[in-house]
């Protein structure tokens, strides 16, 4: 990829990169940074990097420099295979969807999460999802599938409506 290449595929991407990175990590100079050491990664293999694969290439590093930083600071969720739904409501009265949807997004698991928002707001495909965050589609799936279900519930709870 040339100079010009990466000075493009930075001024389409990374838009989506920072806003995909701080719904994550919920800290706008922590995604700041972790968006630097992204990019700072990709530029020094830049003339490795096709063009056309560039944009996965973006998410991918920005994914794992992200992980690598939560890991550092012990915030990484631990996925839990009995997720207790019910103390996951609050009794909090909302009328800004945008505000509830937010907050039921923050309860959800790391790997649920990245799942959800690379598909459902950045539209990417399983495969796309698969190859940035390093699982399988049928995992991908999976996570997909139970955040969907827990925003159902969150969403449709009366207490979190009302």
């Amino acid at each position: 990829m040339t100079t010009s290449e990466f000075n493009t595929c930075v001024d389409l991407h990374s838009d989506g990169i920072y806003r995909f990175i701080l719904k994550n990590m919920r800290d706008e100079d922590e995604a700041k940074d972790v968006i630097q050491d992204a990019f700072e990664k990709i530029w020094i293999k830049h003339e490795e990097i096709s063009f056309e694969k560039a944009k996965s290439y973006f998410f991918s590093s920005a994914y794992h420099t992200m992980i690598d930083r939560l890991r550092k600071k012990n915030k990484q969720v631990k996925y839990d295979e009995e997720i207790n739904h019910e103390s996951m409501l609050h009794s909090k009265q909302y009328s800004d969807l945008k505000q509830v949807l937010d907050e039921a997004i923050k309860k959800l698991p790391e790997a649920q999460r990245s799942a959800l928002l690379l598909r459902d707001y950045e539209g990417y495909s399983y495969e796309e999802i698969g190859e940035i965050t390093g699982l399988n589609e049928s995992q991908v799936k999976v996570y997909i599938y139970r955040a969907r279900i827990f925003l159902k519930d969150y969403l449709v709870s009366i207490d979190t409506v009302l």
